[in-house]
């Protein structure tokens, strides 16, 4: 049975009047509308991904979601008339190989093993590509790929009742799984599907006004609940869905840095610690643009673009299935490049002044729930700087308190119109006799967590005498980059400070401590330096040398919190007040 969703092949060189508009897709440009330049861009990076594909079809490595986009590579390919590859036969027995692994991985259930036992939102990322897969075949209506068409129609009305029935098991998830089933309603329709969406969808989208998701994750809001969102308002008419993918994009452009990394420090998930591009983003801002007319989309999108970083080819199945994508963007306006601009709903702050940019940190979730777990903000960084390529990765203080590891902020304060205040007070408990009610003469107390570690103590009922840290630090921006200030009271302890340098650049100035990328800036300044980008840093207090103590919680697990790069250490004894001044070449 035949359902033409989109015309995919012939796109380029016709009208919009040549071409029947695809129900849900958008309207088709026209040909003096087309973005040439954007095509030829994504068809020759497209074209790159061929060669990959084809001699990796049977790498044993693959899970499914590998498998199912590396088969969607080879279709955008075989379908696109002006890939070098466009109706191929070479590409017909690889693509078979990978759809007869998919077929072969798949439950009897209809759901997948991808890391996690029959999952319905991992399936549905193999899904999401597979009904793509299928409806660009289908448009294309090449006898050859028939046999295709069968095994992923097989699939997907398999995987499509599991969708519709199972759990998940983060946030995103909800979303992912509703664009997948979204997709396979589209394309096979059963009522079970648009129930559970409407199910998923009536419980919200986690978003705060200013545009952040409740995962703060830039990694999850580019590759899952934006597109899933994009998705779910085009399929089932929910056009009220966009606006969070709008104010979200609003949002990563005050993340976004100069060389095009996205600010992430306050993720509750994995990229807390990772590098985040805005290239995987390209689709999103081309879309808001165009639907929007919006001047700064437009500049961002084709900032992407002329960078050409990142696997743009990916996108190229997008714009195969929604045409309006290759419409030429709207003029380019000014991006957000010369601002103070804070997030209470990760508190953090961001400070840009065009190639200089500055985040104040004070959002973990460390203090309502003081455990390291996934899921849980824990990234102990509270402050980042750059200038142009000298970038300071990190700024990090740890205390040596009990063990109790290292400085994270209890929020943060804005004190000025560029200046900001973290604070946080760490409490360590003696314990006293216990109450003469809770004392058994056989001495099997419960086990139980005195905060930091667990004994057969009863440690709720005791009486505690308490030792008591309190740490501030004041972040202000000042002419030529920035001062923090550093106040530690109440208890007398060792403690260092740990600037990390982003490798690539000189250090001078300062001491060698080990072959390991470790440094310690005793007196005067030290310097690292990028080319003609440089950041300035110190002065140095003293030479006495104390490691960072990430805590109990990663050393007994033997774990441990160092960051990439070269690490400079300044370190001292509290009570004590110093400022670090940083200073810039910009």
């Amino acid at each position: 049975m035949q359902r033409r969703t989109f015309h995919a092949g012939p796109l380029i060189g016709l009208s919009g009047e040549d071409l029947p508009t695809a129900e849900g897709s958008g309207p088709y440009p026209a040909a003096g509308d087309l973005d040439e330049d954007f095509l030829t861009l994504l068809t020759r990076a497209h074209d790159a991904q061929v060669p990959l594909v084809l001699s990796s079809t049977q790498e044993p490595g693959d899970d499914v979601r590998a498998l199912a986009r590396k088969g969607r590579r080879l279709v955008a390919a075989y379908v696109w008339n002006r890939s070098a590859y466009f109706h191929d036969a070479s590409l017909l027995d690889p693509l078979g190989v990978l759809c007869d692994r998919v077929a072969a991985a798949q439950h009897e259930d209809g759901l997948f093993d991808i890391g996690n036992l029959h999952s319905p939102p991992d399936t549905s990322f193999a899904i999401q590509d597979l009904c793509l897969t299928w409806a660009l075949l289908d448009a294309d209506d090449e006898a050859a790929t028939g046999p295709h068409r069968e095994v992923i129609e097989q699939i997907l009305r398999k995987a499509g009742p599991a969708l519709a029935s199972g759990g998940l098991h983060t946030p995103n998830h909800r979303f992912e799984v509703s664009a997948a089933l979204a997709r396979t309603h589209q394309l096979f329709p059963d009522d079970r599907y648009a129930v559970r969406i409407d199910e998923w969808l009536a419980e919200g989208v986690d978003a705060t006004e200013d545009g952040i998701y409740s995962e703060r994750s830039p990694n999850y809001a580019v590759a899952v609940t934006n597109p899933s969102l994009l998705t779910i308002a085009r399929l089932r008419d929910r056009p009220e869905l966009i606006d969070y993918v709008r104010r979200n994009l609003i949002a990563t452009m005050f993340h976004l840095e100069p060389n095009g990394e996205v600010e992430a420090v306050a993720s509750r998930r994995q990229d807390q610690t990772m590098r985040q591009h805005v290239s995987r983003y390209l689709t999103q801002f081309r879309e808001l643009a165009l639907r929007d007319a919006d001047g700064r989309f437009a500049a961002v999108a084709q900032e992407i673009a002329d960078r050409d970083a990142g696997e743009l080819g990916d996108f190229l199945a997008e714009v195969l299935e929604q045409p309006f994508l290759a419409t030429r963007l709207p003029a380019a306006a000014p991006t957000p490049d010369d601002f103070v601009q804070d997030y209470s709903a990760q508190q953090l702050a961001r400070i840009r002044r065009g190639g200089r940019t500055a985040t104040v940190f004070g959002g973990t979730d460390f203090h309502d729930i003081p455990v390291i777990a996934s899921g849980l903000s824990t990234n102990p960084t509270f402050f980042k700087l750059r200038q142009g390529a000298a970038i300071l990765d990190s700024v990090r203080l740890s205390p040596q308190f009990f063990g109790t590891g290292h400085f994270r902020s209890d929020g943060l304060e804005r004190i000025g119109p560029a200046t900001f205040r973290l604070s946080d007070e760490v409490k360590v408990p003696y314990h006293l006799p216990l109450p003469p009610s809770h004392r058994r003469t056989d001495g099997a107390y419960a086990l139980t967590p005195d905060g930091r570690f667990y004994a057969s103590m009863d440690f709720p009922h005791r009486p505690k005498h308490y030792r008591v840290l309190r740490t501030a630090v004041t972040v202000a921006e000042v002419a030529d980059g920035f001062d923090l200030t550093f106040e530690l009271t109440e208890s007398e302890v060792l403690l260092a400070i740990e600037l990390c340098f982003r490798p690539g650049g000189t250090l001078t100035g300062v001491d060698m401590l080990d072959a390991d990328g470790n440094y310690q800036l005793s007196t005067g300044t030290g310097r690292y330096t990028v080319g003609g980008d440089w950041i300035e840093f110190g002065p140095g207090n003293g030479d006495t040398r104390v490691a960072m103590d990430p805590g109990e919680r990663y050393t007994q697990l033997n774990g441990h919190l160092t960051p990439d790069g070269l690490r400079v250490y300044l370190t001292g004894r509290s009570p004590l007040r110093y400022t670090l001044k940083l200073r810039t070449s910009g």
